[in-house]
């Protein structure tokens, strides 16, 4: 099998910053989802709030790791979306969580911008989007290489 047919159906490689981002992704995922199950099954009525925000941020986390690992086409979108939506959750709870602390008696994984989770899913979200806009350009060129068309700078996101 051709090399570039091969490279086309796995997607665009990912090395260096863009493996360390993704395994943090997953790891965050995986806690904060198993964390958030284990808290609606266990304890629900003590932080229905907080364990269900802690539950979307799980889901969220996930679906922003397959978007990181596939990024290209509609996956893409979908990592820009789920990057921007968690930062805005981070931004929004972690502030409610200090302006209305008794929405919080028990802390969700976006309270006090992810202070229990050392600030990662305040960093995570914009080390993501430098990471996509940083990698948009060559990725949109080797994918217009692929299709044998050019792809002009300004398309390109540089």
């Amino acid at each position: 099998m051709p090399e570039t047919e091969r490279d086309e159906r796995r997607g665009p490689r990912t090395s260096g910053l863009g493996r360390v981002l993704i395994t943090v992704y997953l790891i965050l995922a995986i806690g904060a989802t198993l964390r958030a199950v284990y808290q609606i099954v266990a304890k629900f009525d003590e932080a229905p709030l907080a364990y269900t925000l802690s539950l979307v941020s799980g889901l969220v986390y996930i679906v922003a790791t397959v978007a990181l690992i596939k990024r290209a086409g509609a996956w893409r979108t979908v990592a820009w979306v789920t990057l921007i939506f968690e930062f805005v959750g981070v931004l929004v709870v972690g502030t409610l969580s200090l302006l209305v602390p008794a929405l919080f008696a028990h802390p969700s994984v976006w309270s006090w911008f992810g202070a229990g989770y050392l600030m990662v899913p305040l960093v995570l979200p914009v080390l993501g989007m430098v990471w996509l806009r940083r990698g948009g350009s060559r990725t949109a060129v080797v994918a217009a290489a692929h299709e044998g068309t050019h792809v002009s700078r300004s398309e390109a996101g540089a």
